[in-house]
C-alpha cells in the first residue's frame, strides 16, 4: 500500500483543496482591512444590527443575548487594560508612566483593538447562527437576564475606571503628550522640548 494522504484521487482531496483555497482569500481580505478601523467596526455594526433584528423579531434566543453580553464585555476589559498589569506583575521596564517627568510609553492593550474587532464580529456571527437552532431558544424572564447584566457591567466598569485613576493611565491616547515647555531667560529654546507636529 502506498501513502494515504498522498492520493489526489480521494474524495478529501477537494474538501482539503476548497478549504485551504477560502482560508488563504478569507486572511487577504481580513489583511486589507486592517489599516480601516472605520470600515470594520461600521460593518460589525451592520452584523449586530442584524442579529438584534433577528432576537426581536423572534422574541426569543434571549440566553444567547445574555452570553454574548458576558463574553463582549470580558473582551472589552481586555481592551481597556494594560497588557502589564501594574497590580499583578513585577514591574519590568514595561510600566506606565507615574509622572509627567516619566519617559513616554504608548499604553500597549492586553487586547490589541484589530483582535478586538474580530472576537466581537465572530462572536456576533456565532450567536446569529444559534439563532437558527430551537435547542438554544431556552424560556427565560429576559428582564432580569437585562438588569443582571446592566448591574454586572456598572460594577466591572467601576473597578475599571477605580484602576486607570489609580496607575494614572487612559486607554485612549492617540500619540506622544505634547507639553508647553519653558522658554530660558535668554529666548534660546535650549532644554525645552522639541515639538513636531
Amino acid at each position: 500500500m502506498e501513502g494515504l494522504g498522498a492520493d489526489s484521487t480521494s474524495p478529501m482531496a477537494p474538501v482539503a483543496k476548497w478549504k485551504s483555497e477560502f482560508s488563504r482569500v478569507f486572511q487577504f481580505y481580513l489583511d486589507k482591512s486592517t489599516p480601516l478601523p472605520v470600515h470594520r467596526w461600521l460593518g460589525t455594526l451592520g452584523v449586530a444590527s442584524i442579529y438584534v433584528l433577528r432576537v426581536y423579531y423572534l422574541e426569543g434566543f434571549y440566553i444567547i443575548s445574555y452570553g454574548l453580553g458576558i463574553y463582549i464585555l470580558n473582551l472589552l476589559i481586555g481592551f481597556l487594560s494594560p497588557k502589564v498589569d501594574p497590580e499583578l506583575e513585577v514591574l519590568d521596564g514595561a510600566s506606565l508612566p507615574t509622572k509627567e517627568s516619566d519617559e513616554f510609553r504608548p499604553f500597549i492593550r492586553r487586547l490589541p483593538e484589530f483582535k478586538f474587532w474580530y472576537a466581537i464580529t465572530k462572536a456576533f456571527m456565532v450567536a446569529f447562527l444559534m439563532t437558527f437552532f430551537s435547542l438554544f431558544d431556552v424560556p427565560v424572564f429576559w428582564p432580569i437576564l437585562l438588569c443582571y447584566w446592566i448591574v454586572l457591567f456598572a460594577l466591572t466598569m467601576k473597578r475599571q475606571i477605580m484602576h486607570m485613576i489609580k496607575y494614572k493611565y487612559v486607554p485612549f491616547t492617540t500619540g506622544k503628550q505634547k507639553y508647553g515647555g519653558r522658554k530660558s531667560p535668554g529666548g534660546s529654546a535650549g532644554g525645552s522640548p522639541i515639538h513636531r507636529g
